[in-house]
């Protein structure tokens, strides 16, 4: 027999929680909780300016319009701007970076029919821009619509006019100039019909608060053992004839995604931004969309079928009874794929996970009205819960016993709250939780893994001067704790990914609920 869905602090919360309230979470009756989606603590909400300096209408800023849109924005005070200070985090007072080494397409090995994101392979990625100010001028268009063009070259094709921005958050934000940011390449930025290796744009994330460079791809590899998830392999990058080192490579959340997933290029797509007072998490606000669209960005057309179709699956979900859930949530949502994913966030510990944040995750919707959840952001992965100050769980700063049940308290967490309270479903997650502790979080399966893994990309990360942590930190961070502190947004992971392995599986095959979990 199985203990207690949640710990008794838990229960005592949900007994006493009158449901005409508890269904709003903590922004009170009538609308989403009152910190909001993007814009309010989390990214702020990408500025449209493209439209206003595209003189001549081609859909895109050329050098002349871009200097014009430049001095605008150097004009015009917005939240989360330029950025790239170096903040509280690790930036200030450090010294700056070294240029790279020198690298050209003859300095590299050539790939042919090699896919895109095999783990095997390092390619690398050649980017020219037209001025040399190129890194302030992505930071001058961080946030906004804008896209810089650049030449990109790999595998000795030229690709003339990708589109280039900036990315992430406090990863962008905390960074200082000079040190690697995340960006985001559009390969078909001026020929919509143009792939590279059959893709239309790329991610490439700059592994802040992770030495070992593998969380994001580690994550999504072990996802993928579970349910449908982004592909992820790494990149060398050279920019304007200079290695700036390797990139964890990550598949972009569009239509190429979804058609690799799900089989098709069709059905409606959302984006939850990051946000650590975020609410969208599929909680239910009524039937007026505009309360969705300050959670929820649509990446596909604004249609009115596709918000009703989200507002319906949240409603279905919240009101439901637990008995009742799961058939009436089958033709609405993969069920089974959202419990290992909510089982995964836990048992590998995201601390950007939706059991804290109720964010950094994204939405798709079928052409037969099924939805799915998508995992992001993944580079606060196996390792300790952080104490950030926002967000949900208690799991306590720098520890790995971060309770499986926690977060489920929460009605704005409404995924990990209904599903959990439905006796089945609640059984299932444990089992997931049991699979991955036994398998995933096992260190004679997963050490050879990473070191494989850390072994594609360990030479291009001795050289590369832009890292956020020290090749010294690389090095240790697979099964020493006493690497050093980096560029980081947040404090770098206190254990090595062994010991966070070893401690975490070892706490959660003693769980009770799970340590009783008949097979």
């Amino acid at each position: 027999m199985l203990f207690s869905p949640f710990p008794k602090s838990i229960v005592l919360v949900a007994a006493f929680c009158i449901p005409a309230l508890c269904q709003f979470g903590r922004g009170g009756l009538g609308g989403p909780p009152g910190f909001g989606g993007p814009g309010f603590g989390g990214q702020p909400r990408e500025l449209k300016i493209l439209a206003q300096f595209d003189k001549d209408g081609k859909g895109y800023l050329n050098a002349a319009e871009r200097k014009a849109a430049r001095a605008y924005l150097a004009a015009t005070p917005r939240r989360g701007g330029r950025g790239g200070r170096g903040g509280r985090f690790g930036g200030a007072g450090m010294e700056p970076a070294l240029p790279g080494p020198k690298l050209s397409p003859a300095d590299v090995k050539t790939y042919g029919s090699e896919p895109l994101y095999d783990m095997q392979i390092l390619r690398t990625l050649f980017l020219e821009f037209e001025d040399a100010d190129w890194e302030k001028e992505l930071a001058d268009f961080y946030h906004t619509d804008v896209l810089v063009p650049a030449k990109l070259t790999v595998d000795g094709k030229v690709y003339p006019d990708v589109g280039v921005k900036f990315r992430g958050n406090t990863s962008y934000s905390t960074v200082p100039e000079g040190r690697k940011r995340s960006m985001d390449v559009s390969i078909d930025f001026l020929d919509k019909s143009r792939r590279l290796g059959g893709y239309r744009s790329l991610t490439l994330l700059n592994s802040a608060a992770d030495p070992t460079f593998l969380r994001s791809v580690l994550y999504m590899y072990v996802a993928r053992q579970y349910f449908p998830a982004p592909k992820g392999n790494w990149m060398r990058v050279a920019i304007d004839g200079e290695s700036w080192g390797v990139y964890a490579n990550v598949q972009h959340f569009n239509s190429d995604e979804t058609r690799e997933l799900f089989g098709s290029e069709k059905g409606a797509r959302w984006k939850v931004e990051g946000n650590p007072r975020s609410s969208a998490g599929l909680g239910y606000f009524g039937d007026d969309p505009e309360q969705y669209k300050r959670l929820y960005t649509i990446k596909t057309k604004d249609d009115p079928k596709a918000w009703a179709d989200l507002i319906h699956l949240c409603k279905v979900l919240n009101q439901t009874p637990s008995g009742e859930l799961e058939k009436a949530l089958d033709p609405l949502l993969d069920v089974d794929a959202a419990l290992r994913w909510l089982a995964l966030d836990k048992a590998m510990i995201n601390n950007d996970g939706y059991w804290t944040r109720a964010s950094d995750y994204d939405i798709y919707e079928d052409p037969g009205g099924r939805f799915h959840v998508i995992p992001w952001d993944a580079n606060e992965t196996f390792r300790e819960t952080e104490s950030m100050g926002f967000g949900g769980g208690g799991g306590g700063g720098g520890v790995v016993t971060l309770d499986p049940y926690d977060g489920a308290d929460d009605p704005a967490k409404a995924l990990l709250h209904r599903l959990l309270a439905a006796p089945s479903l609640h059984k299932r997650y444990l089992g997931y939780l049991r699979d991955m502790a036994e398998n995933w979080l096992a260190w004679d399966k997963l050490g050879p893994l990473v070191s494989q893994f850390q072994s594609v990309i360990a030479a291009d990360v001795k050289t590369d001067t832009r890292k956020l942590f020290s090749t010294a930190a690389f090095t240790k961070s697979l099964t020493q704790d006493d690497f050093e502190p980096g560029f980081g947004p947040t404090a770098p992971p206190s254990f090595s990914l062994k010991n966070f392995a070893d401690k975490r599986r070892a706490y959660l095959l003693n769980y009770p609920d799970i340590k009783n979990l008949p097979r």
